[in-house]
């Protein structure tokens, strides 16, 4: 009696394992936050704060083209802050890049086939200067964490409309015997009066790992009515991505592109800039957690060091 008991359980639990590892999530919303605060270094300058909130969804499958894995909607927000050395800058020859903001929202499409190229086109819309709320941002945070005083944004660069488009490109180049360990290629393309620029370098992987098609590292996680087998429920992976950027302009640099008045004090930016980026994501089910420390080299053409900062990442996914 005990034993058909136990079989009856069987029987009962299989289905019921069979649909929690079939279990897929067509949508997700989280958000990304940089600074260089996170680096414990004490310092508050350049490339210092950025917020952004993202949702994206996957089509239904079933109906792509044999081609693609997978496409993905995404729709995002967000705001990038920009110091000289410090917030708190006495005297504007002082300033050795421009106090500057970015305030954006848009929208893209991420391409995701079975060859595990992937294909993300993104356009944004917003502006740069005083109507990107920076220094309201900024005094806002120093007030809540108990930062010093901000001062000197009044030299920050003059208001321009902003547009904007990213094109990046992605593909495996080598992966190992193993599932564990591969390398891929890592190009985008900037065209925009904010940014314009293109960059090209390599994407290292080593731990629990899927394809392309469904990793934390491409942003797809989500599904809808995946066909794919043999995926890993659990991704829990180190990453590093070294990136060689041609910077064509930079409107927080040198100013608005079309505008004849930039600012009280803007510059010319570097044409070449090396960045390293090295982290750890973790992605199971409904939750992707990413985390890295990005170092780069001088992006001014002023007395401007190179720079470091980190960034954090949480994701949850739904249906």
């Amino acid at each position: 009696m005990r034993l058909s008991k136990f079989f009856l359980f069987l029987l009962v639990l299989i289905p019921n394992i069979s649909l929690a590892q079939q279990a897929e999530f067509k949508n997700e919303f989280g958000f990304r936050t940089d600074n260089d605060a996170y680096l414990a270094y004490g310092q508050d300058r350049y490339y210092t704060n950025g917020l952004f909130i993202y949702y994206r969804r996957a089509i239904d499958q079933s109906k792509l083209n044999k081609r693609f894995n997978k496409i993905i909607w995404e729709a995002e927000a967000g705001q990038r802050m920009y110091n000289p050395q410090s917030g708190n800058i006495s005297d504007i020859s002082f300033v050795d890049r421009p106090f500057a903001a970015y305030l954006y929202a848009g929208g893209g499409v991420n391409l995701l086939f079975n060859s595990e190229n992937s294909l993300k086109i993104s356009l944004q819309a917003g502006t740069v200067g005083p109507d990107a709320k920076g220094k309201e941002t900024q005094e806002l945070l120093h007030s809540i964490v108990g930062f010093y005083e901000i001062k000197g944004w009044e030299s920050q660069v003059n208001d321009e409309f902003a547009i904007n488009t990213t094109i990046a490109y992605k593909n495996i180049l080598f992966r190992s015997a193993s599932d564990r360990l591969d390398v891929g290629l890592d190009l985008y393309l900037n065209l925009g009066n904010t940014y314009a620029g293109a960059g090209a370098g390599l994407m290292f992987r080593t731990g629990n790992i899927n394809p392309l098609f469904n990793s934390a590292i491409t942003e797809s996680r989500v599904s809808n009515n995946s066909k794919s087998k043999d995926l890993i429920e659990r991704e829990i992976f180190f990453y590093a991505k070294p990136l060689l950027q041609y910077i064509a302009y930079d409107a927080t640099i040198q100013g608005g592109l079309f505008r004849d008045d930039k600012g009280p004090v803007v510059f010319d930016a570097k044409p070449l800039v090396f960045s390293q980026q090295a982290g750890f994501i973790y992605a199971k089910k409904r939750w992707t957690a990413d985390f890295s420390l990005i170092f780069k080299s001088r992006e001014v053409k002023s007395l401007a060091k190179p720079h470091q900062y980190g960034s954090a990442a949480l994701y949850y996914r739904f249906n």
